[in-house]
């Protein structure tokens, strides 16, 4: 079950709220709990088992490492619980991929018999490392009830994909949370939902369709024209699609009174890819620096371990999107300009202006993205070479008024924000304590964004989520 579908929204959502709401409050972790076993069984029945299981095994050895009083006992059962999560990430991701490699690079002839991958998982898997890791540093005692611990890992709203929630932001609310039971967060939570579901269906999902009609093509059916309306496309239907997922996941988080961390800050405004990194994915960047980054010794270290850290960093951050070298590559390139940003990059931008510095901060994201988006790493070096060569052939590629008017459209709402005055007028639309005035407006905005993405949906065959992959 995807948030932008006519089941979920009509059917599923609709009930869960209306249950919530009427149960009291020592039931509402139950229901939230049985909705979320319902929707991920709704699409992986099956691998509902394997989360319920580990999450069990986790929730016992978490607990029985809180107990210990010596540390080598404690890192034992924490060594236990990373084995056991890596390991099943590593099965149901990475063997294939390993094996696939190891069989070309030797000869050999290995055979693997293909897994497929429960969905979420690279999602939850992190979110658990988070809770044991902040219990054994003592950030946060562990939860005292089993089914805490499970409405945490399986809360429906971020579970598939994300934000990658830590345990200590959120430990708290799952056990008392009345203090959000307000009005304002239930409006801002369903006008939140409903931008983000307005960015998936409407924008996303058209810009998806064209930047898919471009990757089939034959490589020499591709000029630069249609390279980099390919790029382009994808580049705001990535944006489009997992900011929208992250405002679905943050909206419904609120109106069950929970505040999850936002995901995305206008990341195509950035002066440097050191500023978009800060700015895109932002749990995701934030777990990488606390839980990899930082334990590497961070940037308190040599220049070259500096470099290094950074090099790793980015390297398992594109492996973690998916067991592919094209991922691999992608985060080898963003490490790159990292690299280059400590080296002399970012004093250079930063000394030719905003108003130059971010188109090429943006250029450099797009050719990030053409890297991520074809598995075929020759159709993606292709298309990157066609992009600079400036090779237009007539008639080669047409384009349709609905892709060029949502085209405008998102660069528009991607490159809002360029000034102070338009960061203050976007600003009040996402918080939670909005003035009265406001009420109305923002409700009639959300119900009009509901109902026409509703039409999109049932007018176009084409829904869906690229990070439901990862």
């Amino acid at each position: 079950m995807v948030f932008s579908s006519i089941t979920f929204l009509v059917y599923f959502l609709p009930i869960i709220i209306l249950l919530y709401h009427l149960v009291p409050h020592k039931f509402k972790n139950g229901i939230l709990l049985a909705a979320s076993i319902y929707f991920y069984s709704w699409g992986g029945p099956k691998f509902i088992f394997v989360i319920l299981g580990t999450t069990l095994v986790d929730f016992i050895l978490v607990k029985s490492m809180h107990q210990q009083k010596e540390k080598k006992k404690k890192l034992k059962f924490l060594l236990c619980s990373l084995i056991l999560n890596l390991g099943l990430l590593f099965y149901f991701k990475y063997c294939g991929f390993f094996i696939e490699n190891f069989n070309a690079a030797t000869g050999a002839n290995i055979k693997w018999l293909a897994v497929i991958l429960p969905v979420g998982i690279s999602f939850y898997t992190f979110e658990s490392i988070t809770y044991m890791v902040d219990v054994y540093r003592g950030i946060h005692a562990p939860l005292k009830n089993f089914w805490h611990y499970q409405t945490y890992i399986l809360f429906f709203p971020k579970l598939i994909a994300g934000p990658i929630v830590r345990y200590h932001d959120i430990a708290d609310q799952i056990t008392n949370r009345e203090k959000n039971y307000t009005s304002n967060y239930k409006i801002s939570g369903f006008v939140v939902f409903c931008i983000g579901l307005a960015k998936k269906c409407i924008l996303a999902n058209t810009l998806g369709m064209q930047a898919d009609a471009v990757y089939v093509l034959s490589l020499n059916e591709i000029d630069t024209a249609a390279a980099w309306v390919g790029g382009l496309a994808y580049t705001f239907q990535i944006y489009f699609d997992f900011s929208g997922y992250s405002d679905m996941a943050i909206g419904l988080g609120r109106i069950f009174g929970f505040n999850l961390p936002e995901n995305f800050n206008n990341p195509y405004t950035s002066s440097s890819i050191t500023e978009f990194w800060r700015r895109w994915h932002i749990t995701l960047g934030a777990w990488m620096k606390n839980y990899l980054y930082i334990p590497l010794g961070g940037n308190q270290v040599t220049q070259t371990k500096l470099y290094r850290n950074l090099a790793v960093v980015f390297v398992l951050s594109g492996f973690w999107h998916g067991a592919s070298w094209n991922f691999i590559l992608w985060g080898v390139f963003h490490g790159l300009f990292l690299i280059l940003d400590k080296l002399f990059l970012l004093k250079l931008l930063q000394g030719i202006g905003k108003f130059v510095a971010v188109p090429l901060t943006f250029m450099i994201v797009v050719c990030g993205w053409v890297l991520f988006r074809n598995e075929n790493l020759e159709m993606a070096i292709h298309c990157l070479k066609q992009m600079f060569t400036f090779n237009f052939v007539d008639g080669k590629f047409a384009l349709n008024n609905d892709f060029i008017f949502m085209l405008v459209a998102a660069c528009l709402i991607s490159f809002f924000t360029l000034t102070s005055k338009t960061t203050k007028f976007q600003q009040p639309i996402y918080e939670i304590n909005f003035s009265a005035r406001m009420t109305w407006p923002l409700v009639i905005a959300g119900v009009v964004l509901y109902y026409l993405s509703l039409s999109f949906i049932s007018a176009l065959n084409f829904n869906p989520f690229i990070y439901f992959r990862f």
